[in-house]
C-alpha cells in the first residue's frame, strides 16, 4: 500500500506533457493538485473553472460490477465504494461552486490521450 501513489504517477506525467505542448501554445494554464478546491483536482484551469480528475480504474470503480465477479477482498470493496461516493461528493461541490468536472479514466488516456485532449480543450472553448 505505501508503494501506490497518488500524484505524479507515470500515465499523469506522460498526459501533462502531452497536454501541455497542446494547450500552452493556445494560452490555457493550468494547475496540477489544486488544493484551494474540494478534492485537490489532478488538472486545474481556474480562469475557466474546469476541474479534471485523472482517475485509476480499479481505485475509482470502472467496472464495479466486473469484480464484483471475482470479489476482493471485502476492505477493497468498501474503499473502492467510499471512493466513489467521495468523487461523487466533490463533484457536487465543485459544481454548486460554479466549476465544470470532467472525469477522465485510466484506460482512455492510455488508449488515445489526443482524443482526450481534444475533449479538455472543448469543455474550455465553452467556458
Amino acid at each position: 500500500m505505501s508503494r501506490i501513489r497518488s500524484r505524479n504517477t507515470k500515465l499523469e506525467v506522460e498526459f501533462l506533457k502531452k497536454l501541455s505542448a497542446e494547450l500552452y501554445p493556445e494560452g490555457y494554464r493550468y494547475r496540477k493538485h489544486y488544493k484551494k478546491l474540494p478534492g485537490n483536482p489532478d488538472i486545474a484551469f481556474p480562469r475557466h473553472k474546469l476541474a479534471i480528475f485523472i482517475d485509476g480504474d480499479f481505485w475509482h470503480g470502472y467496472n464495479l460490477e466486473k469484480l464484483r465477479k471475482k470479489p476482493p477482498k471485502k476492505y477493497w470493496a468498501t474503499k473502492i465504494k467510499r471512493n466513489i461516493m467521495r468523487d461523487r461528493a466533490n463533484a457536487i461541490l465543485l459544481k454548486k461552486m460554479g466549476w465544470s468536472v470532467l472525469r477522465l479514466w485510466e484506460h482512455h488516456i492510455e488508449k488515445n490521450p489526443q482524443a482526450i485532449i481534444r475533449k479538455i480543450e472543448q469543455a474550455l472553448s465553452h467556458k
